[in-house]
């Protein structure tokens, strides 16, 4: 029997939205409550230094109304990320080593070279009660590495399972059910995200059933213009059954 997965919502794109013509239309704070209501496990926010989608104010106001898993993404190298975080408090901090103008996510942490800061700024967010998560690309000596840290998960960055998947899903989910399995051996929980749709994740979530959590935004909003938000988030979550 496949363990349940998580659907954690991640609802930038709607603060993309609002941001493009100033005011509060759509209202993001609104989004965390409906993507609750319509039956996410969880909601995911990933604001940047520049605010171009969620504000750090906004973080504030979900936090206020979060009656489920609240996971805030974000690059821990900035003061000001870590001190929202603190603040925040979340269930769970997915930690992003984001260059400063990066459009989005584009690969996980070198969890060797940057082992002992990963080391001191995991325990800093563990110590203040909050799960830590971070970005790590299929690689084993990176999932190795990711265990040296001290986190409690890692998120799979999925974006090449995603490109590949349209060329060869057998190819593309290799590596992935590799490196699942030696965060499994390891004790690691395991979070995956990027790219992932309603095409894709079905097929994921077959190959690799302890998968913990999922993370998706861009392509649940995307459908959801055309489906409806609250059907988008069924039909999400009817793929990880």
């Amino acid at each position: 029997m496949n363990a349940k997965t998580k659907l954690s919502v991640n609802i930038n794109k709607f603060a993309t939205l609002r941001n493009s013509r100033g005011g509060n239309n759509p209202d993001v704070v609104k989004a965390a409550i409906d993507a609750q209501r319509f039956g996410a496990d969880g909601v995911t926010v990933h604001p940047r230094p520049d605010e171009r989608h969620i504000r750090y104010n906004d973080v504030r106001e979900i936090k206020k109304i979060i009656n489920t898993e609240f996971n805030i993404e974000g690059n821990c190298t900035e003061q000001k990320f870590v001190d929202l975080i603190l603040e925040a408090k979340p269930h769970q901090v997915t930690l992003v080593p984001d260059a400063l103008d990066q459009v989005t996510s584009d690969h996980g942490w070198n969890t060797i070279e940057h082992k002992n800061y990963l080391i001191d700024i995991i325990k800093v967010f563990k110590n203040a009660g909050i799960r830590v998560s971070i970005f790590v690309d299929p690689v084993i000596e990176m999932i190795e590495g990711s265990a040296q840290t001290g986190t409690d998960r890692i998120e799979l960055y999925t974006e090449g399972y995603a490109k590949q998947f349209l060329i060869d899903k057998e190819k593309a989910i290799t590596p992935y059910i590799a490196a699942a399995q030696k965060a499994k051996e390891l004790g690691l929980g395991l979070n995956a995200g990027h790219d992932l749709d309603l095409h894709n994740l079905k097929f994921f979530k077959q190959n690799i059933p302890w998968l913990d959590e999922v993370s998706i935004g861009h392509a649940l909003i995307c459908d959801a213009l055309y489906l409806g938000f609250e059907n988008a988030v069924q039909m999400y979550k009817r793929q990880l059954v």
